[in-house]
This record gives C-alpha cells, sequence and structure tokens, in this order.
C-alpha cells in the first residue's frame, strides 16, 4: 500500500471520531487533506469546522463546509490532525506545514486529539524529524543561540513565512525524552512564538495507516 493509500485510510477512518452537530477541529497537511475529503461527504450532518491555516480553511470552503473563526466558538469535541512524528505516550512533533501556532491554538480548544499518521510516523523518542520553532523576526537569532545550548542545530526555514507573518526554525540534533519539559521550557523564551512539541496539547487518539489497515492507538 502506498503512503497516499495509507493517508486516505486514515483519513476516512477519521470521520467515525466527527460528534454529529459538532463544529470539528481540522488541522493542516497532506493526510488531513484525505480527512477534509473525507468529511465533506458528512458536511450536512455538522455545524462546520475550525480550521488551523488558510490552505485548510479554503480547502474546506471549496467543499461546501462552513468555516468558523476560532474566536466564534467556545470549544470543540474533537481536533483532527498528523503528525511529523509521535511516540508511544501521544507526543507528537509537529510544524512541518508551519502551521503549528494556529494549530496549537485549536488543539488548546479541543477535548481530544486525534491525530492520523502512517506508521512510520511512530517512533519510540521524539527528535529525529527537525523540531519546527516559530519566531518573531527580530529573536531569530537569540533563540537559535539558546537551541543550540540545548544541543540543536537550528537552521532558517528559507523562503517561508507563517501565515501569522513569522519565522521557522528547525532545529536538528534533539533527543527529545522529556517533551512536556523541553516544551514547557522553549515556549517561555522571548521572541518564541510556539513549539513544535505537542505534550500539553498530546494526542488521545491515533489511527495509524499501516499495510495490514488502521492500526488505533490510545493514549
Amino acid at each position: 500500500m502506498t503512503q497516499d493509500e495509507l493517508k486516505a485510510l486514515v483519513g476516512r477512518a477519521a470521520v467515525d471520531y466527527v460528534v454529529p452537530g459538532s463544529v470539528v477541529g481540522v488541522g493542516t497537511g497532506s493526510t488531513v487533506n484525505c480527512f477534509i475529503d473525507a468529511l465533506s461527504q458528512i458536511k450536512d450532518r455538522i455545524r462546520g469546522a475550525v480550521s488551523s491555516s488558510v490552505k485548510s480553511t479554503e480547502r474546506l470552503q471549496a467543499l461546501g463546509i462552513r468555516v468558523f473563526d476560532a474566536n466564534e466558538v467556545e470549544s470543540l469535541p474533537v481536533y483532527i490532525d498528523g503528525a511529523d512524528e509521535i511516540d508511544h505516550g501521544g507526543n507528537m512533533i509537529k510544524g512541518g506545514g508551519a502551521a503549528l501556532t494556529r494549530e496549537k491554538i485549536v488543539a488548546d480548544m479541543a477535548e481530544r486529539f486525534i491525530c492520523i499518521a502512517d506508521e512510520s510516523k511512530l517512533v519510540d523518542v521524539l527528535g529525529r524529524f527537525p523540531l519546527p520553532v516559530e519566531v518573531i523576526p527580530m529573536a531569530r537569532e537569540l533563540v537559535a543561540r539558546r537551541l543550540r545550548a540545548l544541543g540543536g542545530e537550528p537552521k532558517l526555514r528559507a523562503g517561508v513565512t507563517t501565515d501569522n507573518g513569522n519565522l521557522i526554525l528547525d532545529v536538528s540534533g534533539l533527543h527529545i525524552s522529556n517533551p512536556a519539559a523541553m516544551e514547557a521550557e522553549i515556549t517561555q523564551w522571548p521572541g518564541v512564538v510556539t513549539v513544535g512539541i505537542f505534550a500539553r496539547n498530546r494526542a488521545r487518539v491515533c489511527l495509524l495507516g499501516t499495510a495490514q489497515g488502521v492500526r488505533t492507538l490510545e493514549f
């Protein structure tokens, strides 16, 4: 089974977690695009969605799904999104699509995070995938120096400006054995908008696409 087929498989499976009559939190990325396509088949059974990126908003609207501003919605039953890495505790690295800040906002609104991914994203320890950190431009080098002090090697993501007008530093070489502690540490640095560790807003369920079908992990 190809990676695209695995993504379509988990995208369809995630629809089962959508609460009828609710507003759904929708993430960003190629796997989420498969979920959005599947969601359009039941759009008459939901009120709409809150989206974590401009690209997802455009796709939802093109398929006739109403998109609410996050400020219009008090809470969400579920947030469905992918991950660049996920460990066996449901902690994730996200931000490969540069939408990490908005993803974290929508995740914080939700009662449950449902992660959809293929089996290559499941790891024992986070850090093989470079950790994205969104920073305001003025703080780029200050934050980069602090990341080097942690043992990482930050690299500016060339030609990328986030939907919030900021920059992304991708940090390689980290061994994130305590995701919650590292998330709390980096988040408090001046100039950091957010870090792509999702430990506070970790997944409660992961729908993992495998050659044998969808494997459900609960945390």
